[in-house]
């Protein structure tokens, strides 16, 4: 008789409604893509973070300022887009891409300059950046291709498609660390101040300047600068 209360009490509780809590039906975007911002100019970043954060889908996680702060946030952080500027103090932007890329492969290098030359589009590639764009036209190009670079794509603004080449008349590539120190020089930085800023020996310095003499042919310091500013692979800050 007890089994068959039980068993009738259980069955009208089962039967019960059951009040559910209700759950916060917002949606919420898990697919979010994570971006690290580098630009020595405050202003810029921003007026970047606004652009960007117009869009859903993207966040803005973190800015730097340099090259060098660039590689720790972006280790520390594992952002899904670096968005970083080719010319920043000490360490600049391309060599700064190449150390992200290398530590993070998975993490785009998207690189927003103010520069067209088609030689700092080919340094940010072959610096292993997955694309290019103009600030300029930033505010119409930023968020579409922090997207694409993030889905894997190489995006480069449209205005670059079609640029001459200005390769030396050597045929001469510098690496990264030689258009870093290539700035320095255009700076008026003298060898034992390029060392101090890089961290560097000052015959390490003195070294890569040679070698940059060398393989473009030109061993004057002024020619040097000059050729350096009419050909993109350094700028007057």
């Amino acid at each position: 008789m007890a089994d068959t209360l039980f068993s009738s009490s259980l069955r009208s509780v089962c039967a019960a409604p059951v009040a559910v809590p209700k759950r916060n039906r917002e949606p919420v975007n898990r697919k979010t893509i994570r971006v690290l911002l580098v630009d020595d100019h405050a202003l810029v970043r921003r007026a970047f973070r606004r652009v960007i954060e117009d869009d859903s889908a993207i966040t803005v996680v973190g800015e730097a300022g340099d090259g060098a702060a660039a590689v720790k946030m972006a280790r520390e952080l594992q952002p899904a887009v670096v968005l970083m500027d080719c010319f920043l103090p000490g360490m600049n932007g391309l060599l700064a891409a190449g150390q992200i890329t290398k530590l993070l492969p998975h993490t785009a290098v998207l690189m927003c300059s103010m520069h067209s030359d088609e030689i700092w589009v080919r340094r940010a590639i072959e610096a292993g950046a997955r694309g290019y764009i103009l600030k300029s036209t930033a505010d119409l190009e930023l968020a579409p291709a922090i997207k694409r670079v993030a889905s894997g794509e190489r995006v480069f603004a449209p205005s670059l498609a079609n640029q001459d080449r200005a390769p030396s008349k050597t045929g001469y590539k510098l690496s990264a660390r030689e258009v870093e120190i290539l700035q320095f020089i255009v700076d008026g930085k003298s060898n034992i101040e390029i060392a101090s800023h890089l961290g560097l020996s000052v015959s390490t310095v003195a070294s890569h300047r040679a070698n940059i003499m060398n393989g473009l042919k030109i061993h004057k310091t002024a020619k040097l600068v000059a050729y350096a500013i009419r050909n993109g692979l350094a700028s007057i800050l």
